[in-house]
């Protein structure tokens, strides 16, 4: 026996959703195999962690319905960028961004993964054209020229019972079973270092100002939270130095972090829970097969110096919503490799573009050179100093330049 639907998304983190919520809106019966429970994570107390969201993908969840269910969030007014060295403070050279030189607003907005997951299942539950499989996963995958065929782990479906659909999405994480029972390589390294994530409560207000210290050893990106006096930090050790850091208690773990952070927040607590993410690069050597294409982390992994994973994924949902939907509208194929292909080179250039240059970046950061550290420093002052150049930089940081997908520029499909 087999069950049908229209497109078939195995993976519900958050690419999985905003893309079913953006078939859906197209006319198209979608269903999202989630191996999470859905309630647990929408349910979940106040962690830390937290989302930078581009102006653009802020559109995105507008015009999906989304953005208006979310509980709380933190514009993002200014962002600052410096060199430093633990307990030196940033180095007198920086790059500032003001959100008041955009006319379009904020260039982004902080959103943390609770309140963001929540909207995303709260839109997907009142779909009547999206099916959500919670607790599911899937095995097996089998395509002909018609549909693609797939098998859960267990319990959802009867013995013996099936999912077909015309297309099926990865939306899988950087471990995509999809893209692998695709026979889909991957190329990549590893960064040698591990990101150390919490939330930091501070007794001065952060002003929705986001910092990025780049230090020897990795970038600490303070991001603000709502309130005003909470903030999310992704915090850049070596590997061996993270796995230490993380074993301490919370007085040792705030007392290595206090030289890193610095006083400009005033004093600062521990206010989240504590976890750690090793850095990779990772591309898919492809982003298409046989009635199949792959959105987010299972086509393109990048070190999250600029918070663009999941804006990265963003675009991906919008270019290929946009690509299958106008597809149906025009009576062909939207699983077709015609189709996907339109996909592919709307976002593989600019994936792997974008991933390099954040592996550019880091690796001219994360050192103590001083010959290299000079270097930046003067070019982070020069760009600083040059408007027009800054504000081309902001425009890329909001997720406003290159060729937008309608749901990047505020459009419906």
């Amino acid at each position: 026996m087999m069950q049908d639907t229209d497109i078939l998304i195995a993976g519900g983190g958050l690419n999985g959703p905003a893309l079913a919520l953006a078939l859906a809106q197209g006319g198209l019966r979608v269903t999202v195999v989630d191996s999470r429970p859905a309630p647990a994570r929408a349910e979940a107390g106040f962690d830390g962690r937290a989302y930078a969201l581009a102006l653009a993908s802020q559109r995105l969840l507008a015009i999906t319905g989304v953005w208006p269910r979310i509980a709380a969030h933190q514009p993002i007014l200014k962002i600052k960028a410096s060199d430093g060295v633990a307990g030196q403070g940033p180095s007198p050279f920086f790059l500032g961004f003001d959100s008041a030189e955009l006319e379009e607003g904020p260039m982004g907005f902080m959103v943390e993964d609770r309140h963001l997951y929540a909207a995303f299942l709260a839109a997907m539950q009142e779909d009547p054209r999206i099916t959500l499989m919670s607790g599911e996963t899937v095995v097996a995958q089998a395509a002909d020229a018609q549909r693609i065929t797939v098998t859960l782990a267990s319990g959802t479906l009867a013995a013996g019972q099936q999912l077909s659909a015309r297309l099926l999405v990865g939306c899988d994480g950087r471990q995509s079973g999809t893209a692998a029972r695709a026979g889909i390589r991957r190329s990549g390294w590893g960064y040698g270092q591990t990101a150390l994530v919490t939330a930091i409560r501070h007794e001065k207000h952060h002003q929705g100002t986001a910092q990025q210290f780049f230090m020897p050893a990795g970038p600490l990106a303070i991001l603000p939270l709502a309130g005003g006096h909470h903030s999310s930090i992704v915090w850049s050790e070596s590997d061996s130095a993270a796995q230490a850091i993380q074993a301490l208690d919370d007085a040792a773990y705030l007392e290595v972090l206090r030289p890193r952070f610095g006083d400009f927040l005033g004093e600062i607590a521990l206010a989240g829970a504590r976890f750690t993410y090793p850095l990779n690069l990772t591309l898919a050597n492809r982003f298409i097969d046989t009635r199949l294409a792959l959105v987010g982390d299972a086509a393109h992994g990048v070190h999250p110096i600029a918070g663009q994973g999941l804006n990265l994924g963003l675009r991906d949902v919008a270019a290929l919503a946009q690509v299958v939907i106008e597809a149906h509208r025009r009576g062909e194929d939207f699983g077709s490799l015609t189709t996907l292909d339109a996909y592919q080179r709307w976002r593989r250039f600019d994936a792997t573009t974008l991933a390099l240059g954040m592996d550019t970046v880091n690796r001219l950061f994360s050192n103590n050179n001083p010959l290299l550290r000079l270097g930046r420093d003067l070019g982070l002052g020069a760009v600083n100093a040059l408007p027009g150049l800054r504000r081309g930089f902001m425009r890329q940081a909001a997720g406003l330049s290159g060729d937008l997908p309608n749901l990047l520029a505020g459009r419906p499909i």
